[in-house]
């Protein structure tokens, strides 16, 4: 029963907050909007390549999204290229950022959050 890879995670938020997310992750991070199978639910599915990584699902109006609960989840993290365009284009839309090398290995990462608070981790296989 091995696992063969990652398909994808789902952030669950009211619809407002759910078109803030998808520009965030559209224009911000650079995933784009692709096919979604008609569900009863409204959402949006985001892609890397032919790959979709990211369902956004509205949660309905009577369902209560507890604020600080207690969870585990840290980041995302995506493969990128190109640093200085992302370190500009975070810049641009004002997104604070931590960034650094991974010890040996010359890797870049950027950490920066989402509009909901999610962790995001961008990571560049060498430091320009």
């Amino acid at each position: 029963m091995p696992i063969t890879g990652f398909n994808h995670y789902n952030l669950r938020a009211d619809r407002p907050m759910l078109d803030v997310l998808c520009d965030f992750y559209v224009n911000i991070i650079g995933l784009h909007l692709g096919y979604r199978p008609p569900f009863s639910s409204f959402g949006y599915w985001l892609y890397i390549g032919h790959q979709d990584v990211l369902h956004l699902t509205e949660a309905g109006p009577d369902e209560k999204r507890l604020i600080n609960m207690l969870n585990t989840f840290d980041h995302v993290a995506f493969s990128c290229t190109d640093l200085p365009a992302f370190e500009t284009r975070l810049s641009e839309f004002n997104i604070s950022y931590q960034s650094g090398l991974v010890p040996l290995t010359g890797q870049h990462q950027i950490f920066c959050s989402d509009p909901a608070g999610n962790g995001v981790e961008l990571n560049f296989a060498e430091s320009p």
